[in-house]
């Protein structure tokens, strides 16, 4: 970092504790907002291994609104198509082509490693003049009126005292900023030894697509991963990431010694004709679910890992984290910026933990269900599960509903503080619907492309009244006017010249079927909104 931009952040608006995707991303959108941060890191470099792999379309959402979706995409591989196998028989193929085509401009899930994903993330910020510190510790803080004052420990082993207005936990499962809270981590372990290995292989299952393999007493998976030289975008033959469970004899011995591929079942494999040409990294783990009882506590946010962790069932945890540090950036640079109420800050707190609540419940019963072996568990994966998945993705409201699922689409926050009125299928606290508009309309050609402003702004779908332009004027709110098809809106949920007040991350806060200007300053004014 050269001297100036030091010299610039030693006095930050938001000390990010932890330099992860949760902290990276926390950090550029509040850059992109224009507030100051400074973010340190433990570790003495970026992660080196693929831990987290699955980006989801809502997250490829919050990138585009940075202007950096494109890059991802580049450098990730979307998948092919999803297979099951049931006892090393291949029981169901899913082709996901465009599954949410309707849906969001990223139909599609895919793979991009998280020590790939950080480096990216690290240069989007150098960008901005931030650098990552490393090593440096959180060794504790304290808060006063007017901000925190926290105490690190830099790479020579000396001390240094820092005063930020607000303190952001991105540190992981063993986040210093949660223990120095005081705050539990409410939740448990499961049984079973997980490994994680990135290979190189030959066999039926390294085709670019994701196999997901049950068994008696295994769970197992295949994830392809793309061009390991860094280009990107194409299939690596070959190269893909395996995750199973440890047989109990390798559990039983897992704390006196150091686990290798060597212990790894090769029975499974055998029967799935993998043959494993090549480890470049291998790992075992146990799987936690668990949920801090506070996301907020004064100038303190614990977000990520830090808040939660549970079963990787549908690549969820890494794009969770990515999703709190979204929902927390704009509400802090809105009230830094003096154009919110403090109370705003409490929203976080209680629109992500609502949802990670219900993330953790439903990833552990299908972990549990997945891997417990139990007789009913056993029943449900080997009998059940490939009896009715196969019938049931024939049918394209279950493999949408299935993608809006996994994809992260269907993130509500209806029951929130600032979520108000309904109009159409569209209520305040809804994901604004994606649709497509002509390009006088948006210069992307869908009603997305606008969220790129990051600021509050209101949606017409039809034509406007002339009072609500002027109000819009007057309170510097952007007013966006998309004339649509009438199948094309139903489609979408929207109502003809209704107004929907759309949030800087792309939620709809106010809905209003009248689009009158006088309830659109109402609804303002009770939550101490202001013009920038």
């Amino acid at each position: 970092m050269t001297g100036s931009a030091r010299g610039a952040l030693d006095a930050p608006d938001v000390l990010i504790v932890g330099a992860g995707p949760t902290g990276l991303l926390l950090a550029l959108w509040l850059r992109r907002l224009g507030r100051r941060v400074r973010v340190v890191d433990r570790a003495a470099e970026p992660g080196t291994t693929s831990r987290a792999l699955g980006v989801q379309a809502r997250t490829l959402e919050q990138y585009r609104q940075l202007g950096v979706a494109d890059q991802i995409v580049a450098r990730g591989l979307k998948f092919a198509a999803i297979n099951l196998w049931v006892g090393g028989v291949q029981r169901g193929h899913v082709m996901l082509g465009n599954l949410g085509g309707q849906l969001s401009p990223f139909p599609y899930v895919m793979t991009f490693p998280q020590d790939e994903h950080e480096r990216l993330l690290i240069e989007l910020l150098s960008r901005e003049g931030v650098s990552v510190e490393r090593p440096v510790e959180l060794t504790g803080f304290v808060e006063e009126p007017d901000g925190v004052r926290a105490d690190l420990r830099l790479p020579d082993g000396a001390t240094s005292r820092v005063a930020a207005r607000y303190i952001a936990g991105c540190d992981g499962a063993h986040s210093a900023v949660r223990e120095a809270l005081g705050e539990d981590f409410v939740g448990g372990t499961y049984d079973h030894l997980f490994y994680v290995a990135d290979v190189r292989a030959h066999g039926p299952m390294m085709n670019g697509e994701l196999h997901v393999a049950l068994d008696t007493e295994d769970l197992f998976a295949v994830f392809p991963l793309a061009d390991a030289d860094g280009a990107g975008g194409t299939r690596d033959v070959g190269r893909a990431r395996l995750i199973g469970t440890m047989p109990p004899e390798a559990e039983i011995g897992a704390g006196k010694k150091t686990l290798s591929w060597d212990d790894v079942s090769p029975e499974l494999l055998r029967r799935l004709q993998i043959d494993v040409a090549e480890v470049r990294w291998f790992s075992t783990y146990r799987v936690h679910h668990r949920v801090a009882p506070n996301f907020r506590r004064g100038r303190a946010f614990l977000l990520g890992d830090a808040a939660h962790v549970h079963s990787p069932v549908g690549a969820q945890g890494m794009n969770t984290g990515l999703g709190d540090a979204v929902n927390l950036a704009w509400k802090l640079a809105a009230v830094l910026d003096a154009r919110a109420d403090e109370a705003l800050l409490d929203t976080y707190a209680s629109e992500r933990m609502a949802f990670a609540h219900r993330l953790v419940a439903t990833t552990d019963r299908a972990f549990v269900a997945a891997s417990s072996p139990t007789r009913w568990a056993r029943f449900v994966r080997l009998t059940l599960v490939p009896l009715l998945m196969p019938p049931l993705f024939r049918f394209t409201l279950v493999r949408r509903l299935m993608f809006r699922t996994v994809s992260q689409l269907g993130i509500h926050y209806r029951q929130s503080a600032i979520s108000d009125g309904r109009a159409g299928g569209v209520r305040g606290g809804d994901r604004l619907p994606w649709i497509r508009v002509d390009e006088k309309s948006a210069p992307d050609g869908d009603n997305h492309a606008v969220l790129a402003g990051l600021e509050w702004q209101v949606h017409v779908y039809g034509t406007p009244r002339e009072d609500l332009r002027e109000t819009c004027a007057q309170r510097a709110l952007p007013l966006h006017v998309f004339p649509l098809p009438a199948s094309r809106r139903a489609r979408a949920g929207l109502r003809r010249d209704a107004l929907y007040l759309v949030r800087p991350d792309g939620y709809v806060a106010w809905a209003d079927p009248d689009a009158d200007p006088a309830r659109l300053e109402t609804f303002l004014d009770r939550h101490g909104f202001r013009a920038r």
